[in-house]
């Protein structure tokens, strides 16, 4: 479609495709039978009480101004902070309203499991950097304490966001990862591993070099990482931007260690 023939309703469909990886077409365009095509699947659509200061870590859908003016579209939002990762439309970057795909009963909504195996992985790189604004450095090694690599700023408690929280300590990346994107990008994690699933490794205890870690949920990417690298990141690292983890027994990591995943 060209963005004249985008309209609010096509859009929202499309995005609830996006958000919950189907095709488009089979996203009903009214909303009670979009209702009724959410329900089944054990979702259902939740709006958000304050739209223009909400984020997520996860996808969500934003209703915005076309640029081209008429009535809003849809836009999937992602990260914290959130950035647009599909707007079909050319919207502003004015949120009027949003919402988020959610389980209509946790107790009964099973996400994808978990690998019962997973395989070990090597340190490439280990990265650090004393502030928030300055520019990362490879070093050969780093002593891993419960607050963060010796060193790099969210040991120090200067980095973008609040250290001390769960996850915070230490970012992982994939290798393999970055290398398949089409361009080398400044992404702004401690350590680069190769071998591993680190997606697999949330809520997982392991091994890194001579220290203890956990696994605490996915490293995802941000709008604030995005403006960074001047653009057209955040979309291709949705759910592949990395691992944050604890550091729950202090040691050195060295570049050539092993990750090794705890038996889960």
């Amino acid at each position: 479609m060209t963005g004249g023939a985008h309209t609010l309703r096509s859009t929202r469909a499309a995005c609830i495709a996006q958000v919950l990886g189907v095709m488009a077409v089979d996203v009903p365009l009214e909303e009670e039978e979009q209702r009724a095509y959410l329900a089944e699947r054990g979702v259902g659509l939740v709006p958000v009480a304050d739209p223009g200061t909400f984020a997520w870590p996860g996808s969500w859908i934003a209703l915005r101004p076309a640029r081209a003016g008429g009535e809003p579209r849809a836009v999937v939002m992602f990260g914290v902070p959130s950035g647009p990762i599909w707007d079909p439309a050319d919207t502003t970057d004015a949120i009027l309203a949003a919402f988020v795909v959610a389980p209509s009963e946790i107790a009964t909504w099973s996400p994808p499991p978990r690998a019962s195996s997973i395989a070990a992985g090597i340190v490439e790189e280990i990265l650090i950097a004393p502030d928030t604004t300055a520019p990362v450095r490879s070093v050969p090694a780093a002593e891993a304490t419960t607050a963060g690599l010796r060193g790099d700023r969210y040991e120090a408690g200067r980095g973008t966001f609040a250290s001390g929280r769960p996850g915070s300590a230490l970012t992982l990346v994939d290798a393999a990862v970055l290398e398949a994107l089409p361009r080398a990008i400044d992404h702004r994690r401690n350590v680069v591993v190769r071998g591993t699933d680190l997606n697999a490794l949330v809520g997982v205890t392991f091994a890194l070099g001579g220290a203890t870690c956990r696994g605490r949920r996915l490293c995802e990417p941000c709008a604030h990482l995005d403006r960074l690298n001047g653009g057209g990141v955040l979309r291709p690292l949705v759910h592949r931007g990395g691992l944050r983890a604890d550091v729950v027994a202090p040691g050195v990591v060295r570049v050539g260690d092993a990750l090794t995943p705890a038996p889960v």
